[in-house]
């Protein structure tokens, strides 16, 4: 897990933030759908939106806190600390001097060292290597990690915060399981605890497509206040790149709440220094197209012929299908994106067609970027004169992540170009 250390020296360079960062935004982005914004430099990346969506610029000075940090944060219990017990699971209750993690009145700042101490100490007992940390005074989010070692292989363990504004959309899907047509998984569960905190634990993998067998386990919690607590845990010494060296992650799904739960990290939230001019109140609305609406046109946009058997929820400005034509299942997304005057010079190049009433539109055949075996990716992404997009993309399978179910998308590069150019979406501008 390569991310840059400012208060720990194991030689990493400052390419190591901007790798972390963008492990973290690939990730973000299997739980956000709003993508296509200025910040957004690579075509592809624009071309599928439905996967990078959340690359704003209030997300970009998040992006290096630890990957996996769609977790949470603490929920006071009643001035104890629950810790890790027996290999039977259960938890403890420590008191007087056998607490002092918990005992501390909390501080102004956290170094790097203090957090790594802090999360060892909140571990079931084991041994600890290539220790990571940024403490609370660094200009990024503060997080901690370990490669711990039970007696039954090596894991990378981390710890993030953050803070999201209450109320704010990205509070809400911080703490909402993904979508598992986009993101493949196998457990996930949300629980909202007394004190009104929302929990989320999630058990997937480091690369939804399977590509490799690194499971990645997360708990997320967001209190009330917006404090933002990840803990996330891998099946091998790091993220991306090591083998797999034990079958699951260490910590079980009630040790992870106990840990990311742990009353310490609170203190740990507050003392990010708050940004003067961040907003203290959420919008009243998201920006872009509903997404009830995106995914009803979309529906009545179809071609007769073809059976929906699912789609999407509500998400702001995007929306997808799954279609079964007989032929084997086909994923079909689309984005509705105002305001994109400024990016059409990367998205319309050579190969754009300009229409009587200035409408561009430029169509493509690529390989999918899930990396699902065989899985083809056709799209037509249109722009009106006055910077309205849309853009919609057909798969040869029902997830991108999944080997594909068919030879071709079940919609043509054609009758995709007539959906993007239909004149319902105007509406939804």
């Amino acid at each position: 897990m390569p991310v840059d250390n400012h208060d720990h020296h194991h030689g990493h360079d400052q390419d190591h933030d901007h790798d972390h960062e963008d492990r973290f935004e690939e990730r973000l982005g299997e739980a956000l759908h709003q993508a296509g914004g200025a910040y957004e430099t690579d075509r592809r990346a624009l071309v599928a939106a439905g996967e990078t969506r959340g690359h704003r610029l209030l997300l970009r000075r998040r992006a290096a806190v630890v990957a996996g940090l769609a977790s949470v944060a603490l929920v006071g219990l009643g001035g104890a600390l629950l810790v890790p017990g027996g290999d039977d699971g259960r938890q403890s209750v420590a008191t007087g001097a056998k607490t002092p993690v918990a005992s501390a009145t909390p501080k102004a700042s956290y170094t790097g060292d203090e957090l790594i101490g802090i999360l060892e100490k909140l571990l079931p007992r084991g041994e600890f290597a290539s220790a990571e940390a940024r403490g609370t005074d660094a200009e990024l989010p503060p997080y901690a990690q370990v490669v711990y070692n039970d007696g039954k292989g090596k894991a990378a363990i981390a710890v993030g915060f953050d803070r999201v504004l209450p109320g704010s959309e990205q509070a809400r899907q911080t703490v909402e399981c993904p979508d598992k047509v986009l993101t493949p998984y196998d457990s996930c569960a949300v629980t909202r605890l007394p004190d009104g905190s929302a929990l989320k634990i999630f058990q997937g993998y480091e690369y939804p497509d399977r590509r490799a067998d690194t499971k990645l386990w997360t708990a997320d919690l967001v209190t009330p206040k917006g404090q933002h607590v990840g803990v996330s845990e891998w099946n091998a010494a790091a993220e991306k790149g090591a083998p797999v060296s034990r079958a699951e992650p260490p910590l079980s799904t009630a040790r992870l709440k106990t840990l990311v739960t742990a009353r310490v990290w609170l203190g740990v939230v507050d003392a990010i220094p708050v940004e003067p001019k961040a907003p203290t109140a959420a919008p009243a609305q998201p920006s872009g197209a509903h997404g009830g609406a995106v995914a009803s046109t979309l529906v009545s946009l179809l071609p007769k012929g073809v059976k929906v058997v699912a789609k999407s929820g509500a998400d702001s400005g995007y929306g997808y299908v799954v279609l079964d034509d007989g032929k084997g299942r086909s994923l079909v997304q689309i984005n509705v994106q105002p305001n994109m005057s400024d990016v059409e010079h990367q998205l319309f190049g050579a190969g754009t067609e300009t229409l009587a009433d200035g409408a561009k539109v430029v169509t493509r055949e690529e390989p999918g970027e899930k990396g699902g075996a065989g899985v083809v990716m056709w799209t037509a992404d249109t722009i009106r004169t006055n910077g309205f997009r849309v853009v919609v993309s057909a798969f040869n399978s029902g997830s991108q992540a999944t080997a594909a179910t068919r030879t071709a998308p079940a919609l043509t590069t054609k009758q995709l170009r007539a959906i993007a150019l239909s004149a319902k979406w105007r509406g939804l501008g």
